[in-house]
């Protein structure tokens, strides 16, 4: 009978039930892509990862990440909460204060730097891409994209800020909101997944933006800027805390000069997931300025909650 250990997570967040859950296989040798698919919709999480032996030089571990859809090569809260609990574990080892981890994933390597103090795991921070900005939305699109939210096209318009998507991994649309409350009253349960489908097509034919949207607003309850992340296309309505459009919303803070770059590093901090009840507090970091943004950087704090073995 096939057994494997497994553990289940809270990511970007320093409190149990809050932030964005997921399950992790750390020795996941013997699965197959069927078997790991079959498993990921049996957690019925956003995302499980499965954790390999390298294959590629430079790299410390494989990681595989799937949906209950299917695989996908790359997101946030999967990457950072495995190198947290890799390390929770044993598997990396702890030098104080950090140390640095290399995953192979479907996008090729990745950073990551795992923080600690007296032997336990404080938090960790993953390198993202060098971003790639998209064109501005029409307004034909903009008033469309308001639309598929439910919210006034002031709303939108208002902020004097471009909807456009962002890649600093994978291309994600960004749109701004006048305010904490207009960006409140969003409810996910009548977002409509056909409209956004076809502003991301339109502003993006060959990836289509990865057909989701975050959407911020600088008027926060305690951070820098709130955002919410729907994705109903993919099956996601909303998502509680979302490591990889994190980091393409840093990079357009900076690069629409919505805060000024502090150089040589600007830092920010986001939160998410308030309207979900999974508060979520996501670090931002940005090198360089608009226009010469070199890196962008995402951190988080992890709560361990189950600890378990799947047999079958």
């Amino acid at each position: 009978m096939p057994s494997y250990r497994f553990y289940q997570i809270d990511v970007f967040t320093n409190q149990p039930m809050g932030g964005n859950p997921l399950a992790v296989f750390p020795d996941a040798a013997g699965l197959d892509q069927a078997t790991m698919h079959q498993i990921a919709r049996e957690m019925n999480l956003s995302e499980t990862t499965f954790v390999f032996p390298p294959e590629m030089p430079g790299a410390d571990y494989k990681v595989r990440i799937f949906m209950p859809k299917g695989e996908i090569p790359f997101a946030g809260h999967p990457v950072v909460g495995t190198q947290w609990l890799l390390a929770h574990i044993g598997r990396t080892p702890l030098p104080t204060p950090e140390v640095v981890v290399t995953f192979e994933l479907g996008v090729g390597l990745r950073r990551a730097r795992v923080y600690s103090e007296n032997g336990s795991v404080t938090r960790v921070m993953m390198d993202h891409q060098p971003p790639i900005f998209g064109d501005p939305a029409t307004p034909a699109q903009v008033a469309k994209i308001a639309q598929a939210l439910g919210i006034p096209v002031a709303a939108i318009t208002d902020t004097g800020l471009p909807v456009m998507w962002v890649s600093t991994g994978i291309r994600q649309l960004f749109a701004p909101i006048r305010s904490l409350a207009e960006i409140q009253n969003i409810d996910s349960r009548h977002v409509k997944a056909i409209l956004l489908s076809e502003i991301c097509a339109a502003l993006d034919p060959v990836e289509r933006a990865n057909e989701e949207i975050m959407v911020f607003t600088t008027d926060t309850t305690s951070a820098d800027v709130h955002a919410r992340m729907f994705a109903p296309a993919i099956g996601i309505p909303e998502d509680p805390a979302t490591g990889s459009a994190s980091g393409g919303l840093a990079a357009y803070l900076i690069q629409n000069r919505v805060f000024p770059a502090t150089l040589p590093t600007t830092r920010l901090l986001s939160e998410q997931g308030i309207e979900m009840g999974r508060p979520s507090r996501i670090e931002l970091e940005i090198d360089g300025e608009a226009g010469q943004i070199s890196m962008i950087r995402v951190a988080g704090q992890v709560v361990p909650l189950i600890e378990a073995t799947l047999s079958w």
